[in-house]
């Protein structure tokens, strides 16, 4: 049975991976820090020290939570002058909580949550910032990072998290704010790091960070490997398995033109969770109000098949720029990027939606399925620096971006044994069913993982193709006013032009739109004292149809197959108060903001396959952070979010333009938490011993606008302790999960909800030299 296309290249890189870091682990940990005794050293306590210092030689301290500035020129003035809700996830951040993963990472900011996918809408990351869905709203080193993904954090700097609309700075989308991850980069000094994680669950991990200079230092390469393999605490079956590689090299460290190349792989090859269905309380649709996952009564339960499910992954991003000072105050950067992502996966979904749940006790397999591929390039060129005018300091940022990106998605055909597309039957799935349908049928609380599935698999050629064109002009300046006085402005102009072929048997559907958007946004600051700052800000943001260019379900009538549709982009606007400070000597920031974000001419189903821009969302909200040092031993970096969502218009209930009953008219907007709230710290006991942990709390979240099914509030604890065992060898445990809570980390619209991670506990031995 043939159920690949997308090239997966064989496993020897990933086994290379693996034996290295298997060598670097068998070597002597005394030789390693006796051949490194007189190797420069900074910092008290970190693990893995990555990135010290810029490409300009300018030192930081990379053992703090405290960030003073984004990584993105966008940015014209210090995050404590920027007049909007920003936080930054450092590397030290990342280290410390043992994150793996994006999703890992997010975990310490409030106000994101995470949605589930299943075919139509691909499996990987899809976070709601802000109650916005911004699956599409993640950029690698300032450039739009398209594609569905599960992405690694092992070539990764920072996280940059922007809240609130601002498709001044990255064009299209970006309702609710968007995510900058930020690489590692070559660096001006010589570094060898790595580590080694084993932990519960079978879970190997091993990463590699090398930096040499050469050309009498004016030029630096850097490698960083990853290999990832580990089942999953409290889920039966699950298992994951990843590797990636990330080299990249930099001409002219020091000099005023700058040279830098890098590229990225990395692949995987998974049994994904299948997840846990909702627990429908009545066959008919009115009456599941507030239903719920339902595991049967065993949390391990697992629904999927071994001998049907599979995911395999792969991203490869290419990226070249040059960066010139024309002067000491004006620079000019180029970016030229190239990227492809690739997934390929039948995933089984268990489907509720005949009732079986209640009625009988069981699950119905249903498969969703995809093989697509993402082709973007990206050429970007920005001019940036400060300027005196009119008796102004101006701080700007200007530049083109012209994007070309392309989607492939398909499918595969999955029948049951006796040559039927595999469909929930109308009849429900019946007990005498479980064992005698081809494993089709499970039972809710002992489904068997192992039953022999009896269908066949054929690849669904049909499909489709939708290719996007986007060109855009931006500029930002922030202007002092005075000493105590800055106004922040920001203007972006975007065309986006997009086009999906649909193939069927019956033929070829074509839809086309053509999109232009003007974003902008403006800060006031006041600066009471030297540290701090008072703003009131505005912001806007625009989403067309097929933002998303095939890679997700954005509401678009272009993958619905819409009779008659009005296609203009959706408009969100922002307004926020907030006030951020700098305390006990500029080592802790403390943030505060008030904001009211609205959508409006929002598309919605109004009849049969018509959709209208008529729709309207609101969302107010608080937001308070923290992140630094308290004292010169203790950090901390903690956040609460209030978010009250409405759906003021919503239009019909329906999908993919087939209109459905009931009406979600003044309900809770899904993913949006009234609640939630993080805080981790770290206490550095002595020069060598650090403890440390973190609370997380997330309320209930319904998965769908109708407010029918939801995943329930959660609170989880971590803990971790690291440990100097020479100048050179840090060991680090962390267990997550402490207290093996089951809680669901995803909501789904319909049938079903993913379920976190049990009690993992890790231990890595770190080395750097």
């Amino acid at each position: 049975m043939s159920r690949t296309t997308t090239k997966i290249p064989a496993s020897s890189p990933r086994m290379l991976a693996s034996a290295i870091g298997v060598a670097l682990s068998a070597g002597s940990v005394a030789h390693l820090a006796q051949a490194a005794e007189d190797t420069e050293q900074k910092g008290q306590r970190n693990s893995i020290s990555l990135g010290a210092t810029s490409i300009t030689g300018e030192e930081q301290d990379t053992t703090s939570y405290q960030v003073e500035k984004a990584s993105s020129q966008k940015y014209t003035a210090p995050l404590v002058d920027t007049p909007r809700s920003v936080t930054v996830v450092p590397q030290q951040v990342l280290k410390d909580t043992a994150a793996t993963s994006l999703q890992d990472a997010l975990r310490t900011v409030p106000g994101i949550t995470f949605g589930a996918g299943e075919g139509g809408n691909p499996q990987g990351d899809r976070p709601f910032i802000r109650g916005f869905d911004a699956q599409g709203d993640t950029y690698l080193d300032g450039v739009r990072d398209t594609g569905g993904q599960s992405r690694e954090i092992f070539d990764i700097e920072s996280i940059e998290v922007s809240k609130g609309p601002n498709s001044s700075f990255g064009g299209r989308g970006s309702a609710g704010g968007s995510l900058n991850l930020v690489s590692k980069t070559p660096q001006a000094r010589d570094f060898t790091n790595g580590g080694f994680t084993y932990g519960s669950d079978q879970t190997r991990r091993y990463v590699l960070d090398v930096n040499r200079q050469f050309l009498d230092d004016s030029a630096a390469f850097r490698l960083n490997l990853m290999s990832h393999e580990q089942n999953v605490a409290g889920r039966d079956a699950i298992n994951y398995d990843r590797w990636g590689v990330a080299p990249s090299l930099t001409f002219g460290l020091g000099t005023p033109t700058r040279v830098n190349l890098s590229y990225y792989h990395m692949e995987s090859d998974d049994l994904p969770d299948s997840g846990i269905p909702y627990g429908y309380g009545s066959s008919t649709a009115a009456a599941h109000v507030h239903d719920k996952p339902n595991d049967g009564g065993d949390s391990t339960n697992f629904y999927g098949l071994k001998d049907r499910d599979f995911r395999k992954t792969r991203a490869d991003i290419s990226t070249i720029s040059i960066e010139h000072d024309l002067s000491d105050t004006m620079t000019l950067k180029n970016t030229l990027r190239h990227g492809s992502t690739g997934q390929d996966y039948i995933l089984t979904q268990p489907d509720d939606s005949k009732f079986n749940v209640n009625r009988f006790g069981t699950v119905w397999r249903r498969p969703n399925s995809r093989v697509s591929t993402t082709e973007t390039t990206t050429n970007q060129t920005d001019l940036f620096g400060s300027f005196q005018a009119l008796g102004f300091k101006h701080s700007y940022s200007t530049g083109l971006e012209f994007t070309g990106e392309e989607t492939r998605a398909s499918s595969y055909t999955v029948r049951t044994a006796n040559g039927a597309v595999a469909a929930n039957p109308s009849g429900g799935c019946l007990p005498s069913q479980i064992g005698s349908s081809g494993g089709n049928c499970t039972s809710l609380g002992n489904p068997n993982p192992d039953d022999a599935w009896t269908g066949s698999v054929a690849r669904n050629y049909f499909g489709t193709n939708t290719k996007a064109t986007s060109r855009g002009a931006y500029v930002f300046d922030t202007i002092e006013l005075d000493p105590k006085w800055l106004l922040n402005v920001g203007l972006r102009y975007d065309t986006f032009d997009t086009v999906a072929n649909t193939d069927s048997a019956t033929g070829r559907t074509k839809l086309k739109q053509d999109s232009q958007f003007f974003n902008w946004q403006a800060g006031l600051v006041w600066k009471p004292v030297e540290n701090a700052s008072i703003y009131a800000s505005y912001a806007t943001s625009a989403t067309p149809a097929g933002g998303l260019v095939g890679e997700g379900s954005d509401g678009n009538p272009l993958s619905a197959g819409a009779a008659t549709s009005d296609l203009q982009p959706e408009e969100t606007v922002n307004y926020e108060l907030g006030t951020k400070w700098d305390l006990f000597h500029d080592r802790l920031s403390l943030t505060a903001a008030v904001f009211r974000t609205e959508k409006k001419n929002t598309r919605i189903l109004v009849d049969s396959l018509t959709y209208e821009n008529a729709g309207e969302s609101r969302l107010d909200g608080v937001e308070l952070s923290a992140s630094g040092k308290i004292t010169d031993h203790w950090q901390v970096f903690a956040g609460y979010s209030y978010l009250d969502s409405e759906l003021v218009n919503a239009g019909l209930n329906g999908r993919n333009g087939v209109v459905s009953t009931g009406s979600s008219k003044g309900n809770q907007m899904p993913n949006t938490p009234k609640n939630t709230f993080s805080l981790w710290t770290t206490y550095d006991i002595t020069s060598k011993l650090t403890v440390g942990g973190g609370a997380f709390y997330v309320d209930e979240v319904y998965g769908d606008a109708g407010n029918l099914v939801y995943v329930p509030s959660y609170t989880r604890y971590d803990a971790m302790a690291s440990y100097k065992l020479t100048k050179n060898v840090d060991l680090q445990l962390n267990v997550q999960n402490l207290t093996d809570k089951v809680y669901y980390d995803k909501a789904f619209s319909t049938h079903f909800a993913n379920q976190a991670a049990g009690r993992t506990a890790l231990l890595t031995t770190s080395f750097h030299f």
